[in-house]
């Protein structure tokens, strides 16, 4: 087996696991019963698109996706704490209330 075609099937097998945790994340971003379940799994979805881009510009070979994919980490990474400061002065707010 050459090279690329052991990359090719890694590939392949990457994305499948990589689909099937998103459907498990979709699942727990749903049915996650606090907000920061729901806000893991959101930045779990973000992790696993930045998989997906990278896989299929391997499988490509067209690397630009990876500028996108730098784009969207960043992103993710400052939604991801900006929803974790919501979270925070949310319980803040019970806090003082009761």
């Amino acid at each position: 087996m050459s090279g690329s075609i052991a990359i090719t099937w890694a590939c392949w097998i990457g994305l499948a696991c990589l689909s099937l945790g998103l459907l498990l994340t979709i699942v727990r971003l749903i049915r996650g019963p606090t907000l920061p379940d729901r806000i893991l799994a959101l930045d779990l979805i973000t992790t696993q698109a930045l998989g997906f881009i990278v896989l299929v510009a391997v499988l490509t070979g067209f690397f630009l996706y990876l500028d996108i994919a730098i784009a969207l980490g960043l992103v993710g990474f400052l939604s991801t704490v900006a929803l974790a400061r919501y979270v925070l002065k949310r319980a803040e707010a019970r806090e003082g209330r009761t």
